[in-house]
């Protein structure tokens, strides 16, 4: 192989690794900004009230309210602002202060398994987009028939 086509072999194999770290690169910030690591919550059953409650906190904007979204068997249900009391969310040092609590009081379900998620709400492009982040895990409950329901533990 000649010298000339050696440089140009080398010229194409540094251009096409250019490409791939610049399209890695776009495509980590793309995510970042529609998904930004920056939501954090939880939240679990509380069959007594029949209620989904948690907690969402959006730690880039610490004295900010996060909207959530809940979710059952895939299905819209509700949405609401994350501001109910929650102290032990500060004192665990997840937020500067009480407010990040959720409450959502579940519909008559059907009996059998149904799974609900909660979601905080992200806008993003100058909320040109909206996505959805799930917070904590999904979670499981088993309603009996006689509208009774339990919190199942999948672990």
């Amino acid at each position: 192989m000649n010298s000339a086509s050696l440089r140009l072999t080398n010229v194409l194999i540094g251009k096409a690794i250019f490409e791939i770290l610049l399209v890695g690169a776009i495509a980590v910030g793309s995510y970042i900004s529609m998904f930004p690591p920056t939501f954090h919550g939880w939240g679990e059953a509380v069959p007594d009230a029949k209620s989904i409650a948690g907690w969402a906190v959006n730690s880039a904007e610490p004295w900010g309210r996060v909207e959530v979204q809940l979710f059952i068997d895939e299905n819209f249900v509700a949405t609401q602002t994350a501001q109910l009391p929650r102290p032990d969310v500060k004192a665990a040092g997840w937020a500067k202060d009480d407010w990040h609590g959720y409450d959502f009081q579940l519909p008559n379900l059907k009996p059998g398994r149904h799974e609900a998620r909660v979601y905080a709400l992200h806008a993003s492009g100058y909320a040109e987009r909206y996505t959805l982040q799930l917070l904590g895990d999904p979670i499981i409950v088993e309603v009996g028939q006689n509208g009774g329901w339990q919190k199942v533990d999948e672990r």
